[in-house]
């Protein structure tokens, strides 16, 4: 495994970090408990020690599972990324969405980081995960109906307890990042990048890199649309978000493959699967820190920690970047 340190901190991340969401079960179909602590424990063993997760993963379900998946590994070896400020117990801030929970129940999410509401978040995330400090809780998305000065000021008074080390944002503009940063140090901007999604090259990656911010790369592999397994007339299960996802459409899903075709033949070459080829790909992208990757079991858990181990020459990250950036797809 490789890691890297996140921004201005002394926080070494793994540079494949587990992505807790589809652990969760929460918008993938439900999720096996058992299958998911597997994946988390069996990544540890090859070298992931960061995990991400957040409070609205299954209503708290993936911070559990987290929870116990750490249980009985050295706290101090293992980094615990999670956020808060969208919310499922409060009718406040702004409406994100209508889903329902892992029980089939109509649930409506809120965008709300009040000072009192990050205070609120902080001690429940904290039970749920069984560990008394978080290393980066990150704003999950931007709340416009609370200053961000409002916002950041509760996180700051929750390192200066001691209950998180460093604060993080996800889905931050620049603007957001440079006002955030006026009231506590940022580390990291957490954000989607892949290979059919790289609108943060524009002001995101530049941004981060003048600021000395870490990126956390999320949906790397597009949700599981770059593994290339995920063919024309697909059947995805009854819950699972991806059937409505636009990058899973036509003429976008056809497109993605006739791409991932051209590229297949150097993962044959150097005898790996096409989704650790990616990841390696975007890895090696100007200004991303880590990639954030799912697993709902150990076999996806182990594919994706192998990534860290392939190589590219310059002239094979090359020939990707070309594919990628042929690529047209139908969507804004």
């Amino acid at each position: 495994m490789e890691y890297r340190k996140l921004g201005d901190t002394d926080l070494n991340l793994s540079v494949i970090t587990f992505g807790a969401w589809a652990a969760g079960g929460w918008m993938w179909g439900g999720t096996e408990r058992n299958d998911a602590i597997a994946a988390i424990r069996t990544s540890y063993e090859l070298g992931v020690t960061s995990i991400d997760t957040a409070p609205v993963y299954g209503m708290g379900a993936s911070e559990e599972i987290v929870g116990e998946a750490i249980r009985d590994l050295p706290r101090d070896q293992v980094q615990i990324l999670t956020k808060f400020g969208m919310r499922w117990d409060t009718t406040q801030g702004t409406l994100a969405f209508n889903t329902k929970n892992n029980d089939g129940q109509p649930t409506d999410i809120y965008r709300f980081a009040s000072r009192e509401g990050v205070m609120k978040e902080c001690e429940e995330s904290l039970r749920r995960l069984k560990t008394d400090y978080i290393d980066l809780y990150q704003i999950h998305w931007p709340d416009v109906t609370t200053p961000i000065a409002e916002t950041f000021e509760a996180v700051e008074r929750l390192i200066e307890q001691g209950k998180v080390r460093y604060a993080g944002v996800c889905n931050y503009n620049a603007a957001q990042m440079q006002e955030a940063g006026q009231t506590v140090k940022l580390a990291s901007n957490q954000v989607p990048y892949s290979m059919v999604r790289r609108d943060i090259e524009a002001e995101v990656v530049p941004y981060c890199q003048q600021s000395g911010l870490g990126i956390l790369a999320y949906s790397p592999l597009e949700r599981g649309l770059l593994t290339g397994k995920i063919r024309p007339g697909h059947q995805f299960a009854e819950g699972d978000h991806r059937a409505g996802w636009r990058y899973f459409q036509e003429p976008n899903l056809s497109r993605t493959n006739e791409m991932l075709d051209k590229i297949r033949p150097l993962a044959d070459e150097k005898g790996v699967p096409l989704s650790q080829l990616v990841l390696r790909w975007t890895l090696e992208r100007p200004g991303i820190t880590i990639a954030l990757v799912g697993a709902r079991n150990a076999e996806q858990a182990t594919q994706n920690a192998r990534a860290a181990e392939v190589k590219l020459t310059a002239e094979e990250r090359d020939l990707i970047t070309r594919q990628v950036e042929e690529l047209e797809l139908a969507v804004p």
